[in-house]
């Protein structure tokens, strides 16, 4: 009778010479002249999610079709988060929106503090709702206290120094809304006057000012109680739920 040891030993084998048939079949595919099946090789690698199979999609970071730069862009993380950063800040400026986009998504699933600095640039500075949203979200899941300010400075302009880093006012909700929960991501209590700023602004839309209301719930600095407590009596039942939730999240 056969030993479970070896048994194993030719299932591992086995395992391996279908991991790299696997790894040479979507290389092969990634040399195809239609985009589609360039695109759909990189997913197949991406979901394989071995540093060997992100090296084989390194290239098409470059390719001429921003579809399958951006399916590159995450089919390469598993590269490691600095390797991946390095390979993906120079999409940051890539012209096709869609593609900066994803590469913002991406740099965010890095978690590495080394994106922030460029994620608070691409927030600040893109044409494009799209691309500073998917900054925004970046920054909340990498969850770098050094994106505070940047994040604060786009949720709450009032706050800033009059005459200093002068640039256009956010006024897009869906951006703010995501600038505010990202707040509540990194949960620093430096990121509370905004938010309450943001909480108590009737200007802004409800969204937002709900947003910031559970942000201020998950940070819990007994400092927005007072503002909290103004919003919990808003004729909005919504916003005065999500202020009433995070009076309670404080209390405890």
């Amino acid at each position: 009778m056969m030993s479970s040891g070896i048994v194993d030993g030719r299932t591992r084998l086995s395992n391996v010479a279908q991991a790299q048939s696997e790894l040479d079949r979507q290389q092969q595919r990634l040399q195809s002249s239609d985009p589609e099946e360039r695109r759909d090789a990189l997913m197949r690698l991406g979901s394989m999610r071995t540093a060997a199979a992100s090296k084989l999609a390194l290239p098409a970071l470059s390719d001429p079709v921003p579809m399958v730069r951006a399916v590159a862009a995450k089919a390469i993380l598993s590269l490691g988060p600095e390797q991946s950063v390095s390979a993906l800040l120079p999409l940051l400026n890539d012209k096709d929106e869609f593609v900066r986009r994803e590469t913002a998504y991406a740099l965010g699933l890095t978690h590495s503090h080394s994106a922030t600095q460029a994620l608070g640039n691409l927030l600040l500075n893109d044409k494009e709702v799209g691309v500073r949203s998917a900054a925004a979200v970046a920054l909340g899941e990498i969850k770098d206290e050094a994106g505070v300010v940047v994040l604060s400075s786009v949720l709450a302009p009032e706050l800033i120094t009059p005459g200093k880093n002068k640039r256009s006012v956010e006024k897009n909700a869906f951006v703010l809304r995501a600038v505010a929960r990202s707040l509540g991501q990194i949960r620093s209590r430096s990121g509370c006057q905004a938010l309450a700023s943001a909480l108590g602004n009737q200007k802004n839309e409800l969204d937002v000012r709900r947003e910031a209301a559970m942000s201020l719930g998950a940070i819990g600095d007994p400092t927005a109680i007072s503002v909290l407590t103004a919003a919990a009596s808003s004729e909005d039942p919504y916003l005065a739920k999500a202020a009433s939730e995070s009076l309670r999240k404080i209390s405890h």
